[in-house]
């Protein structure tokens, strides 16, 4: 199964690369399938290529998701990192999500 993750486009480049910020993981990635994002937009990220420009809900929702779920990350994408953050969430909610 393959997965696409939101991510903020946090840097462009005038060869239709950008760099993408993914829970603090950065990515570069192709923009060129997505030419109207912008700065500052979420983009869903995958295999190297933002395929679609969506709302900061959608994304956070998502990402809410990912960090309850970590094991839905390969390893090789800050899985680690995701595990930590969701063992963060449940010691400062005292484990209600």
């Amino acid at each position: 199964m393959c997965l696409a993750i939101p991510g903020k486009i946090v840097e462009k480049t005038a060869d239709g690369m950008g760099t993408i910020d993914i829970l603090g993981v950065t990515r570069t990635a192709s923009l060129e399938l997505t030419p109207k994002a912008r700065i500052g937009d979420y983009v869903l990220l995958h295999a190297g290529f933002a395929i679609e420009v969506v709302d900061e809900k959608f994304a956070d929702e998502t990402l809410d998701l990912l960090r309850e779920f970590p094991e839905l990350v390969s390893d090789d994408f800050a899985s680690a990192q995701l595990v930590e953050q969701a063992a963060e969430d449940k010691r400062a909610t005292g484990g209600a999500r």
